[in-house]
């Protein structure tokens, strides 16, 4: 399918693309900053400038399917008035554009898949609440029928519209954990309000599969609730988030604190909407992660990563161990990761081995942008790009030290924030699937310093990158 996105540099947007991509689709996505967008979405998504209205007109018209998830967060400022016109015109605006856009094409898409939210219940306490239930009257209630409304004009025009209302998103790279994990890591953690709330949620993987099963079954059209099936109060998800964490919640924030510090903000965490997928449960749809423990597991856990300490009896590095690199910069640890992925070697090799797919792989609050790429990737090749670490921004160059494709390549840092960084990819077959493995022999400057700050934060930094680098493997390839 040709398809058509917004929003997809965002939290759901980029973990779709990397699942679309793996079913063979071409994608385009409008952008207000195509640079940015290109160090974020890689190298095989085209991209349109959202200024261009010509350009977005034609790709509406040539596109199969349209995936609309543009949308300024609903947390963050206070709700004031210039705040709540930001939240309508990036929703609903967005969305009459794209209708405006199939009205007057020669060709139109089949369907439209348009986010709205679980806010459309607005705050309803105990009650169980179906697609067909009556909408709130709040704010967020009032936007997300304003949302849905400007969506379903496209079913006039011969267009199949399907309103997704979306619960909470548990992924390993944003959205609410991204905001709970600092806290709860620390046993921080605690209630919201009474923490009587109903909160209903859905795993990352399990909305992209909704999204993937939109596209054909005609089925799911009008407003469908994306909520696992085993939706839990505050409470609840407080405990098991922290037992997840084997940390202590033992805290509250009072409603009456999260009203002066959120202003009507505050109903995105103290409303109560019990959601029941009555919808996809009829259409058979399949959860991966129907239950909050198992969903979070999954998330948390770093299958296939371990660390090592190099000493003389340990291993050197595999390919290349007298390069002049290795000697100048001797190495002090070992990080391993492994994983069987559902793909051709060397279509393993092609997406990995492209500079341009960084961005898709690195977790997005590490500010990823590649400054510069060869024109072609051999041994001797630099990279230039810029990310964040531990909060600052700092400038990476790699070098490419060792390039023998499809069963290896070694990226070294010349210029970083490591005294030493020796990434060595392998490539094996493995029958229809490869299995992959990285090492990477990396040193911290600073002597005892720099041990101290591996234990303490390094370590778990990496962690996280090669955690977030495994989700973003199952989505593009699947894996074994």
């Amino acid at each position: 399918m040709r398809i058509v996105l917004t929003g997809a540099t965002g939290f759901v947007g980029r973990a779709l693309v990397l699942r679309l991509l793996r079913d063979g689709h071409a994608l385009t996505a409008f952008a207000r900053n195509p640079a940015r967008a290109r160090s974020l979405l890689g190298a095989d998504v085209s991209l349109v400038d959202t200024a261009d209205s010509v350009a977005h007109d034609a790709a509406v018209s040539a596109a199969d399917a349209v995936i609309n998830l543009a949308g300024e967060p609903l947390v963050g400022p206070r709700w004031t008035e210039q705040r709540r016109i930001v939240l309508v015109q990036s929703r609903v605006a967005t969305t009459r554009r794209l209708v405006e856009a199939m009205r007057r094409a020669p060709r139109r898409p089949r369907v439209l898949i348009s986010a709205s939210a679980v806010g459309y219940y607005g705050d309803r306490g105990d009650e169980a609440l179906s697609e067909t239930s009556t909408p709130g009257r709040d704010f967020a209630a009032q936007l997300c029928q304003a949302w849905e409304g400007a969506a379903l004009e496209a079913a006039a025009l011969g267009v199949r519209v399907l309103t997704p209302r979306i619960g909470i998103v548990l992924g390993d790279d944003g959205g609410v954990l991204a905001r709970l994990l600092p806290l709860f890591g620390k046993g921080l953690g605690g209630r919201l309000g009474s923490g009587r709330q109903w909160m209903p949620w859905i795993h990352q993987g399990d909305l992209c599969e909704l999204f993937v099963r939109g596209l054909d079954d005609d089925r799911l059209r009008g407003p469908v609730n994306a909520a696992a099936p085993a939706p839990v109060r505050n409470v609840e998800l407080t405990a098991v988030l922290a037992a997840a964490l084997a940390r202590p919640a033992g805290f509250t924030v009072p409603a009456a604190a999260l009203r002066v510090a959120m202003g009507d903000a505050a109903t995105t965490v103290l409303a109560s909407q019990r959601v029941e997928a009555k919808v996809l449960a009829e259409a058979g749809f399949h959860f991966q992660h129907p239950e909050l423990a198992g969903a979070l597991a999954d998330l948390l856990a770093v299958p296939g990563v371990s660390f090592s300490t190099l000493t003389a009896e340990h291993p050197s590095p595999l390919l290349v161990p007298g390069s002049t690199y290795l000697r100048e910069r001797r190495p002090t640890y070992l990080l391993r990761a492994t994983a069987t992925v559902a793909a051709p070697r060397d279509r393993v090799f092609d997406f990995f081995s492209r500079a341009e797919n960084l961005g898709l792989m690195t977790p997005s609050a590490m500010g990823f942008t590649i400054e510069s790429i060869p024109a072609r990737v051999e041994a001797g090749a630099t990279i230039d790009y810029h990310l964040r670490a531990l909060g600052l921004p700092i400038g990476w160059r790699t070098s490419i030290e060792h390039w023998r494709p499809p069963e290896a390549f070694v990226d070294a840092q010349t210029r970083g924030p490591y005294r030493a960084w020796w990434h060595e990819h392998h490539f094996a077959d493995a029958g229809d699937d490869t299995l992959m493995e990285d090492r990477v022999y990396y040193a911290l400057p600073a002597g005892p310093f720099g041990r101290a700050a591996h234990g303490l934060v390094v370590r778990g930094e990496l962690e996280r990158i090669f955690r977030h680098r495994r989700h973003a493997m199952r989505l593009r390839f699947g894996l074994r």
